[in-house]
């Protein structure tokens, strides 16, 4: 158990930290699991990398066979590694592909200086929505309106918005 301090002194917060793992097919340290399991698909290895506390696997791919051409080549620890900098790149880019899907930004060309505009999403499950925004080049807000999260942010939209007030777009 490691015990750290938060910003207010008089808050410690536990964390329950899983003990190290080192086995031929299970290793478990700095917040992940590797798992080596019988491929599904031949007769070959696969190995799994899974980040404390999610359920699915940050990555799957295939593992090397042992000398005997049977069992699975033992994880070791430079193996270990490179596997957790892998799912970590894995997961870094799929959160960047996230955001992306979530966040879109335009420069407009206007006759008095360039408007940012922005659509954020809201993802909801209930009520998805998004966040239409304009600033200008200084960084002031110009406007801002809910829109439904399918709106679709374009040069056409994003100028028809700014001609139009900033007042809600019609659906």
């Amino acid at each position: 158990m490691i015990r750290r301090m938060t910003n207010d002194t008089t808050d410690i917060v536990d964390h329950e930290v899983p003990a190290p793992i080192n086995e031929p097919r299970l290793w478990r340290d700095d917040g992940w699991t590797a798992r080596v399991i019988k491929n599904e698909d031949d007769d070959g290895w696969a190995v799994e990398m899974i980040k404390d506390g999610e359920p699915e696997p940050a990555l799957v791919g295939p593992w090397t066979m042992g000398r005997d051409k049977k069992n699975p080549k033992p994880l070791n620890p430079s193996a270990f590694h490179t596997l957790v900098k892998t799912a970590s790149e894995v997961l870094t880019r799929h959160e960047q592909q996230r955001r992306a899907t979530l966040h879109k930004r335009l420069d407009v060309a206007m006759p008095d200086g360039f408007i940012t505009v922005t659509l954020d999403i809201v993802p909801d499950d209930d009520d998805p929505y998004a966040w239409l925004a304009a600033t200008d080049a200084a960084g002031e807000s110009l406007g801002r309106v809910r829109v439904p999260a399918n709106f679709r942010l374009s040069t056409a939209s994003a100028k028809a918005w700014i001609e139009g007030g900033f007042r809600a777009p019609r659906e």
